[in-house]
């Protein structure tokens, strides 16, 4: 694919990128916020509704009003949300697909409602159909999104995919095809995520397997189309396809992958969101976020040193 924008020399990583993580928004939707805020978070992610439903309930100016009061006290930064699974744009049944664009587009009203910067999207899966015919798919969809609604200060940002079944987004090139036939370049934009890109069998333990990555990424889509990174480690091993997070270090793609992540001229500056499993540790007591994040500045401030 062919890169839209020219590529230059970008200065080595000198301050550290905002960090945080996915949170619950149990409670009501500025909850999210706290929770992000109590385990040490910078930046966060949320679902603007019930991840596994269809139906949204509105939101109120009181939902919206505590949600923006919080986000200013609290100083994070870089909010966004993630769609839902159930959305499949790529889907040659024609009810579904009708569905899925209905949902995503209520789904971007509500970013753009609570002042979000990016909805997180996997391109979809074309089933029964075949690759192709999936991605047409998504940028027919993607077309009827944007001439019904255009947002305000959301981007949908596509998100590369592990490859399991038919999922689209598992190449760089299904991405680059995307970029350049939707041809929405201030609407869309692209979230980078570790353990998919791993999982879908780039290597991004090795400095040959990184920059071969980085090379193939940054000829796809524009450097600046890159907004967001899922910072996940993985729990199979590299070209398995399967989609399944790891704790930072834990799984198979290990530390000093995310070192190369935070030592890259382009990851460094964006925002990083953990999706990394919950809970606490039942020996110490402490807070699966808390002790990523931890981690993941310890990494950040090598690559700085190096």
């Amino acid at each position: 694919m062919k890169n839209l924008v020219q590529q230059t020399q970008a200065s080595a990583p000198t301050t550290p990128p905002p960090l945080g993580a996915h949170m619950s928004v149990a409670g009501g939707l500025y909850k999210g916020i706290q929770r992000a805020v109590a385990v040490g978070c910078q930046c966060v992610q949320i679902f603007t509704k019930n991840n596994n439903q269809w139906n949204a309930k509105p939101l109120t100016d009181a939902d919206v009003d505590a949600w923006r009061g919080e986000l200013e006290k609290s100083g994070l930064v870089s909010p966004i949300a993630h769609a839902s699974y159930l959305i499949n744009l790529a889907t040659p049944d024609e009810e579904l697909w009708a569905k899925s664009i209905d949902a995503l587009t209520i789904e971007l009203q509500r970013a753009d409602q609570l002042g979000l910067s990016g909805l997180v999207l996997h391109p979809g899966a074309f089933t029964t159909s075949d690759e192709i015919a999936g991605l047409r798919r998504v940028v027919a969809a993607a077309g009827q999104l944007f001439a019904r609604y255009t947002p305000h200060t959301c981007r949908l940002l596509l998100e590369n995919t592990a490859g399991q079944g038919s999922c689209l987004g598992h190449s760089f090139a299904q991405l680059g095809y995307l970029w350049d036939a939707i041809a929405a370049p201030a609407q869309l934009g692209f979230c980078f995520d570790t353990c998919h890109a791993f999982a879908a069998g780039y290597d991004l333990r090795t400095a040959v397997g990184f920059a071969a990555m980085r090379k193939e990424l940054t000829d796809a889509v524009p450097i600046d189309s890159i907004k967001a990174l899922h910072l996940n480690d993985s729990l199979k091993d590299c070209g398995s396809r399967v989609d399944r997070h790891q704790h930072i270090g834990q799984g198979k793609l290990g530390q000093e992958a995310f070192v190369q992540v935070f030592a890259d001229p382009i990851f460094c500056k964006l925002p990083g969101y953990l999706e990394t499993p919950k809970g606490t540790d039942p020996g110490t007591g402490e807070d699966y976020d808390s002790r990523n994040l931890t981690i993941l500045r310890k990494l950040a401030a090598k690559a700085r040193a190096s």
